[in-house]
């Protein structure tokens, strides 16, 4: 593993440990065991480094939500919204940590024009994915621009129940809940 892929590890780590706003230079040279010119030569800076560590944290989320929600060749595109959003539920009690460097990088991000690009290229590759999927459930074209305004509300969906969750995880409801919640609405509006 070169330095780079150490980097990345002891990031991605520290995040999970410390929170993003509390990592220094010196905390990710001594995880990795690299030098302090690897972080610059690799990712320009230290927030260049959690960022890119972050990105990929939301690359294998996405496709984890979208491995759930694909997984049914039937599945309409209400019950694979549906999916996403009990899959999400689910699945963040072991990503806490991870989903609060988040919300930490976020806080920063107004005050940080580079922290602020990098997140947003983060959740603009993010936004295309989830549009692709979009796109094959509606047989639309992954050029329609409505399947990436469809894709943006899905996400923020998502980041809803998320923060919901990280704020009151004993009362968020479960994935079950939610799909069971969510059908009701369903059956009563076409019923």
């Amino acid at each position: 593993m070169g330095h780079r892929e150490q980097l990345l590890a002891a990031a991605r780590q520290l995040l999970q440990d410390k929170g993003y706003a509390h990592i220094t230079a010196r905390d990710l040279v001594a995880a990795s065991g690299t030098n302090l010119a690897s972080i610059g030569y690799h990712f320009g800076s230290k927030a260049g480094l959690l960022n890119a560590a972050l990105g990929t944290v939301f690359e294998e989320w996405t496709t984890r939500l979208a491995e759930a929600t694909m997984a049914d060749p039937h599945a309409s595109p209400v019950q694979r919204a549906h999916t996403t959003w009990a899959t999400l539920l689910d699945g963040l009690p072991p990503k806490r940590s991870l989903l609060l460097s988040y919300v930490e990088a976020l806080a920063q991000a107004d005050r940080d024009p580079v922290l602020r690009e990098q997140l947003a290229g983060i959740r603009y590759g993010t936004r295309t994915r989830v549009s692709a999927l979009v796109a094959t459930t509606l047989g639309a074209s992954v050029d329609d621009p409505r399947c990436l305004a469809v894709a943006t509300f899905v996400m923020a969906a998502c980041d809803g129940l998320a923060v919901q969750w990280l704020l009151d995880p004993d009362r968020s409801p479960s994935g079950a809940e939610l799909t069971e919640g969510l059908a009701m609405i369903w059956q009563h509006s076409t019923g």
